[in-house]
């Protein structure tokens, strides 16, 4: 299997949210259940049992998924990173070149991605596009509503 490249900040917040569904979540959720069953001995007709049957199953299946990004992880220090390139880890400042807007992406692993949060997966087409770029570049990149053009305005490395 690849690994899975990714920030320790990435990866320390995955190790956080395995533990809070083994620890708290998974417990909590074989309480409701005892408590269903106690409620109502009719598995089949019991809504509550069968609603925390399913939270579980989805619990569980979360729980293996970050048990095999977390052991197909390769934590990368960004904080000994530096340079003009783009590449991961690099907080990149963008101009769009039709609207003028700025925008800042960080460069991250596809676990810790976020675009809400300008985290975008190393592995994104406009991280592509962005790799191996230098400031002063424009880049193209074809997005659903057609393709756009950035201007690296800056490349920085943050802790």
């Amino acid at each position: 299997m690849p690994t899975l490249p990714m920030t320790a900040s990435g990866y320390a917040a995955l190790q956080n949210e395995l533990a809070t569904r083994i620890r708290i979540t998974r417990p909590h959720l074989a309480e409701r259940i005892q408590h269903a069953i106690a409620d109502e001995p009719n598995l089949v007709e019991n809504s509550e049992y069968q609603a925390a049957l399913t939270e579980q199953g989805l619990n569980e299946a979360r729980i293996a998924e970050l048990e095999t990004k977390l052991a197909r992880a390769e934590v990368i220090d960004v904080s000994k990173l530096s340079g003009e390139i783009v590449k991961f880890g690099a907080t990149v400042t963008l101009t769009d070149q039709d609207t003028g807007e700025e925008r800042i992406c960080h460069i991250v692993g596809e676990p810790e991605s976020d675009a809400a949060r300008g985290k975008i997966s190393v592995s994104s087409p406009l991280a592509r596009a962005l790799i191996s770029k230098s400031q002063g570049a424009v880049v193209a990149v074809e997005t659903p509503g057609g393709e756009k053009s950035y201007k690296i305005e800056q490349v920085r490395w943050l802790p």
